[in-house]
């Protein structure tokens, strides 16, 4: 089957009213009676914590892309069902396509009852191009969606970033990024960067999930989300970036990695990203400054 024949909208409709729904539950469960639960991913509290929250959101949006799924032939790729088998080959590498599912990114904020989480839905191909991407913040009610070639939207408007201005340069970051060995190194190179472009300096804000992260890189003139690579595995996964990675990408923006190639979204070895780190910016000029600028010592992944 061909991407030619895959009806987008159709499917782009169908992410949305999964996301919206999910996001529902989200909004109207108590978090205080959420009990945590930890997994086996990372090193850091905000890649181990998963509720039965987690569970029920993708239990939703699975069901309400099932239909969808079996007529096109779409794999499900989701964050709390998708556990690796030995010697089993996955999927999403055996079907044209596959939906790729974060049903609650930003799990910690959320159960400290701070924003910073999101709901996510991507459609990408089996190459790792994304072709869809659907993201809904909770928090605000905030929807945002592109179809790949027909550009990005929050709500019913198109994101346009013609008159967006910024006097320093934001610089989102996940709330591990301070305890990073190289977290001194990397301010040096922001700041550079926003004297580079005639910026004040560099505001930080941390303890978003990678989502919102990404999504907020928009929301400036001069803006930029990055994440160094580590050899070993935690971090972000492929669920954090592809549908972010399509919406940034049809806005204008930036997306990534570290080494300024497309980011690997359906590796066959891992779902984890950690390997080659990821860079989103607002502009072109900004990505191209911190690709350049980074020492081989901070890239080596």
């Amino acid at each position: 089957m061909s991407r030619g024949t895959l009806p987008l909208q159709q499917l782009c409709d169908a992410a949305i009213r999964a996301v919206l729904e999910a996001g529902q539950l989200i909004q109207s469960t108590d978090r205080k009676k959420l009990q945590r639960h930890f997994k086996e991913a990372g090193g850091s509290a905000a890649s181990q914590v998963v509720t039965e929250l987690d569970i029920r959101s993708e239990a939703i949006i699975r069901d309400r892309l099932q239909a969808a799924s079996e007529q096109w032939d779409i794999a499900f790729v989701g964050e709390e069902s998708s556990q690796s088998v030995p010697d089993v080959i996955p999927e999403r590498l055996l079907k044209p396509y596959y939906w790729c599912v974060d049903p609650l990114d930003g799990t910690l904020p959320f159960v400290e009852g701070r924003p910073g989480y999101a709901v996510s839905i991507a459609l990408l191909d089996q190459s790792g191009i994304p072709l869809i991407g659907v993201v809904y913040n909770p928090a605000d009610s905030t929807l945002m969606y592109a179809v790949k070639g027909q550009g990005a939207y929050r709500g019913q408007a198109r994101i346009t970033r013609e008159d967006l201005a910024s006097t320093s340069l934001m610089a989102f970051a996940d709330a591990s990024f301070r305890a990073h060995e190289s977290y001194d190194d990397m301010l040096d190179i922001l700041n550079a960067c926003a004297q580079d472009s005639g910026l004040d300096g560099v505001s930080m804000v941390y303890g978003s999930g990678a989502v919102k992260n990404a999504c907020q890189v928009l929301d400036y003139g001069a803006a930029c989300y990055v994440k160094l690579p580590k050899p070993e595995d935690g971090g972000g996964s492929i669920w954090d970036y592809a549908a972010t990675v399509c919406i940034v990408g049809e806005a204008g923006g930036w997306a990534s990695n570290i080494h300024g190639q497309p980011l690997e979204l359906n590796r066959q070895d891992s779902t984890f990203m950690n390997h080659q780190g990821v860079v989103y910016a607002s502009n072109d000029g900004i990505a191209r400054y911190l690709i350049g600028a980074l020492k081989p010592s901070l890239i080596a992944g």
